[in-house]
């Protein structure tokens, strides 16, 4: 669960923070994934694509590439 405090009325400052935390989180691409119906197909292109893009960028840490 998320929570930010608001410290002497500084709403812009906690807004920003919960925003960072959101998107740390993952919850706003989450929320804009499930905004429409993804057919399993669609899906399962993505997890992949998503699954490569992630093994590219361990392996570009890791300095194998």
């Amino acid at each position: 669960m998320l929570e930010v405090t608001v410290h002497q009325n500084q709403v812009d400052k906690a807004l920003k923070a919960l925003k960072r935390q959101m998107t740390k989180e993952g919850l706003l691409k989450e929320l804009k994934r499930r905004r429409f119906y993804e057919k399993p197909s669609v899906k399962r292109k993505r997890k992949q694509k998503e699954a490569k893009k992630k093994r590219k960028s361990a392996m570009r840490r890791s300095g194998m590439a």
